[in-house]
């Protein structure tokens, strides 16, 4: 008797030879936005600060167009408060590859006027303005993030192709559905569309996909000795942007960091995990979110996130 491939729904069985693995199904769906997206928009753009997230897009954007180039540049909005291994593999990547970086600096825009540094020093909710300057300024109409479903409550709300407004502002209200993975990239003169090719994959994913295909990344992702500092119950790194501060006392830590960013509002988390398997090991056992747990700029209030995306944040 014949084996049975498809289940009642019309799926394949999961014990079916022409099944995909979880990690190959996410890999299938985000090569597929990929290609849409160079099927369906003119000037299209990679964000790439040189972090985990942003390094697996651009793995998987150059399957998607494997044996091509691949048709999109980079964009990458610098704080000026980057931790520095971040910034060497970011340019040490781009000079591999042959790709096109365009860089959006904060301190420009600090330096001309358009931006004031905040009290706290943190950089990264200044970063929306030099975004949206570069969109406007190299007319990219679709702009291609790391940004996933599971980091935060406002980012759950997402789609896959997220439309923004002429001032770049989202509106949950007019996103779109996305049935059968048909992506509507329609977008009024002066919109474009923000796409998150890793919208349905979870940190864990991110680690294994990392583990399976030998992914290199920074450094500062695996567990390492450096002084830090306490605040507000997070272990941060010294630099320029004003840590220390008085009674803040440099430690030395065996850390890694989940997430990387701005200096200022990026923690580290103290672990032991110095390889690919340490770290799927210590994420596994983890109930924290890699934004809950590191990223201060998201605790400012409940809704931190939500009010930047609605300004034109990432």
């Amino acid at each position: 008797m014949a084996t049975r491939l498809l289940t009642p729904a019309g799926g394949i069985e999961a014990d079916s030879p022409y099944a995909l693995s979880h990690l190959d199904a996410l890999e299938s769906e985000a090569v597929h936005v990929f290609r849409e997206v160079a099927g369906e928009f003119e000037r299209p753009v990679i964000l790439f600060s040189g972090g985990k997230d942003s390094i697996v897009m651009l793995h998987l954007a150059m399957k998607a167009f494997r044996p091509g180039a691949v048709p999109l540049s980079l964009l990458h909005v610098d704080t000026g408060h980057n931790f520095p291994e971040v910034l060497e593999y970011r340019d040490r990547t781009v000079a591999g590859h042959g790709l096109r970086l365009h860089v959006a600096s904060v301190q420009d825009f600090i330096d001309r006027g358009r931006l004031r540094e905040r009290p706290d020093g943190t950089r990264n909710p200044l970063q929306t303005v030099p975004l949206l300057a570069a969109i406007g300024t190299h007319r990219f109409d679709a702009v291609l993030g790391g940004g996933r479903r599971d980091e935060e409550k406002a980012r759950a709300k997402e789609r896959v192709f997220s439309l923004r407004d002429e001032f770049g502002g989202w509106d949950p209200r007019r996103q779109r559905p996305e049935l059968w993975q048909l992506y509507n990239g329609r977008h009024a003169p002066g919109e474009h569309v923000r796409v998150f090719p890793l919208s349905n994959w979870t940190e864990l994913d991110v680690w294994q996909y990392i583990a399976r295909e030998g992914i290199e990344l920074p450094a500062i992702y695996y567990a390492h000795t450096r002084k830090v500092f306490s605040r507000n119950g997070m272990w941060l790194a010294p630099g320029p942007w004003g840590g220390p501060g008085d009674g803040e006392q440099l430690v030395s830590r065996r850390v890694r960091y989940r997430t990387v960013g701005d200096m200022s509002c990026t923690g580290a988390v103290e672990s032991e995990a110095d390889t690919v398997a340490k770290v799927i090991a210590e994420i596994a056992a983890s109930r924290l979110t890699e934004r809950g747990a590191t990223r201060a700029d998201d605790k400012l209030s409940e809704a931190a996130m939500e009010d930047r995306k609605r300004e034109g944040y990432f």
